[in-house]
């Protein structure tokens, strides 16, 4: 038999590590709608600088029969294969000051553990805050900016919300387990969503991340970079409207939702004012029509509408 293996593993570079204030959650899953959470970290890991400090065997927390990973099949062998890495990397933001990511997929197993092993490592380095990342899937338009709302162990750490969802129960994920476990051992944590369009939740929409980095940014005093994210948003949104305008009966479907949601928001004072709708009021998916939802989805490649009711707004 072979050796046990470690379910975290540090680096050389964890030894050495001080204070880390700032640790961000973007793992991603199929319920990431607009795959806001692996846009957002893929972008930061490529944009600064970055160090891994600690991974997490895939082995002990990834279904792999569900999450197939993918190989590479060429000239008759195979010549690659993508193992899922779950990892926990520091990076420096553009004025140097240091942050925690934790990325890779959402653990499909042994959740308590994970979130445990998350917990001690952001009190080994010293963690004073922790946010967490994701896109749902809403009644929204693809014309109109994103819109944000966030949730936290404390209400002072985002100040006024609206009370727009009241009590409801929502789809578990590790992110708000561990929003969840800090805030009971009175850890700050705060958790931001990003609203992407329901017809295009299973495509990768750039401005969902975008948004998302910009408040982090904002909400963390870090100096994020954001403009080859804002590049890929208005290339997304350049594309969609080109292809849009040339076809009558997808734009007079995206021009009542526009509307709808327009009156909605100026309804709302409370909810414009923090730039979050509430699904419940705005059209589905499908009053938008399928006609709009296949033809948007296929122009980004993703293919059908997103991976979870539309009503489900923590998914």
């Amino acid at each position: 038999m072979g050796e046990s293996r470690e379910f975290v593993t540090l680096t050389p570079a964890a030894e050495t590590l001080g204070v880390v204030p700032v640790l961000i959650q973007a793992t991603h899953s199929p319920m990431d709608a607009g795959q806001a959470a692996m846009l957002f970290s893929e972008h930061l890991v490529d944009s600064l600088q970055h160090e891994r400090i600690a991974t997490f065997d895939p082995d002990q927390l990834i279904n792999y029969r569900q999450h197939r990973p993918p190989m590479v099949f060429e000239d008759w062998r195979f010549t690659d294969y993508a193992e899922p890495e779950i990892a926990l990397d520091l990076l420096r933001d553009d004025e140097g000051t240091p942050l925690l990511l934790l990325h890779g997929p959402e653990p499909d197993l042994q959740w308590n553990r994970f979130t445990d092993a998350v917990i001690a490592l952001a009190d080994r380095f010293g963690v004073q805050i922790t946010y967490a990342v994701q896109g749902i899937p809403m009644g929204v338009p693809h014309t109109r900016p994103v819109h944000l709302t966030m949730h936290a162990t404390d209400r002072e750490l985002i100040g006024e919300q609206p009370d727009i969802f009241g009590t409801i129960q929502v789809p578990g994920h590790v992110a708000g387990l561990i929003e969840y476990r800090l805030g009971r051992r009175g850890h700050k944590a705060v958790g931001i969503t990003a609203s992407v369009p329901h017809y295009l939740a299973s495509s990768p929409f750039p401005p969902a991340a975008s948004a998302l980095v910009r408040r982090v940014a904002q909400h963390a005093d870090l100096a994020l970079p954001v403009g080859e994210l804002e590049a890929a948003a208005a290339r997304i949104r350049a594309e969609i409207a080109e292809q849009v305008n040339t076809q009558p009966e997808v734009l007079a479907l995206v021009s009542a939702l526009e509307a709808q949601y327009d009156s909605f928001v100026r309804s709302q004072p409370m909810v414009a004012a923090h730039a979050e709708q509430d699904p419940g009021d705005l059209p589905t998916a499908d009053e938008i029509g399928a006609a709009a939802e296949a033809f948007l989805a296929d122009l980004l490649g993703g293919g059908t509408a997103g991976p979870d009711e539309p009503g489900e707004p923590l998914g």
